[in-house]
């Protein structure tokens, strides 16, 4: 299969209406959407990923006055989140309708909803028949890409169409919060930190990480993710764990070492955010063997950088 590579929403919205796969910028990653009425497409989506059928898929949508369309219900908590945070990098699951597949959900009766703020996202969406699923665009297990070049890296030949936008802003997945529940629970980490969410919906509580392995509600819970080539190594500011080598590349927010062979020194956590997925690919590109990753501090989106980097380490 020929993937096409094109600047233009309308072009990529064309092949998604026909059922063909389309991957597209969002601000936290770029995402791999298919058609959620074609059960053929949504298939698809996991085949081109390698992804295991019982990961649900998350369905992104251009305004929030869509979210009937999909939902059986918008429950209070869920419409002050809404208010507060759409567009933007938030997922919401509530009770889906019986217009959703379940091949969408895995089978659950609950569905992840998503309104990106990214223009090229926002275009490509508006022009798109129905609401689009999409898990974020790589090979599972693999870094979530964060640019067009990964995402052609991955999947080229196993899709029709990449949407070609800039590099996206956040570079983590969005946060993911549960409001098919009361109180609202905090599934995922994101750019959205747990204390913004609380300002908005005091009663919104951090589920324990055993909770979302059984069954998840939304992707990024279950399976090994995240994942260069290196082995990745945590580490604390100033410590004597890192020893990198010729072979090995070290990213974090302190001066890094003098002997790593490649290294990011990030001048803030939404820096790391961003650098993050893109320098592991480049490392796996430089065929780097290690990856020492210092620990940001627990705070604002560092919760979700040490979420990520916890993930990768044990993949």
């Amino acid at each position: 299969m020929e993937t096409i590579v094109t600047e233009s929403p309308r072009i990529a919205a064309s092949w998604l209406n026909k059922g063909e796969l389309v991957a597209f910028p969002t601000e936290t990653v770029y995402g791999l959407g298919g058609d959620m009425t074609s059960d053929t497409a949504l298939r698809q989506i996991f085949t081109a990923k390698g992804r295991p059928p019982d990961n649900p898929l998350i369905l992104h949508l251009d305004s929030p006055g869509r979210i009937q369309e999909v939902a059986l219900e918008i429950p209070e908590t869920a419409e002050r989140l809404i208010r507060r945070f759409f567009p933007g990098p938030l997922t919401l699951i509530l009770k889906k309708n019986e217009n959703v597949s379940p091949l969408v959900t895995a089978g659950l009766s609950t569905v992840g909803i998503r309104c990106p703020a990214h223009p090229v996202a926002h275009a490509f969406l508006k022009q798109c028949n129905h609401p689009v699923a999409a898990p974020s665009a790589n090979i599972s297990g693999r870094p979530s890409s964060t640019d067009w070049q990964a995402v052609h890296e991955d999947l080229k030949g196993k899709i029709r169409c990449v949407l070609k936008g800039p590099q996206s802003t956040i570079g983590l997945e969005s946060t993911i919060v549960d409001c098919s529940v009361y109180p609202p629970r905090l599934l995922r980490r994101g750019a959205i930190s747990l204390s913004e969410l609380k300002a908005s919906v005091p009663e919104t509580t951090a589920s324990a990480p055993a909770e979302n392995t059984r069954q998840p509600k939304s992707p990024g819970l279950k399976y090994s993710h995240y994942t260069p080539a290196a082995r990745v190594i945590l580490c604390r500011p100033d410590s004597q764990q890192s020893k990198p080598g010729r072979k090995s590349a070290w990213i974090g927010l302190s001066e890094p070492p003098a002997d790593a062979a490649k290294t990011a020194l990030c001048s803030d956590a939404d820096n790391y955010a961003y650098r993050l997925f893109s320098f592991f690919r480049e490392c796996d590109r430089e065929h780097i063997e290690v990856i020492y990753c210092e620990v940001p501090p627990d705070e604002g989106i560092g919760h979700a950088i040490r979420d990520r980097l916890q993930r990768a380490a044990e993949g």
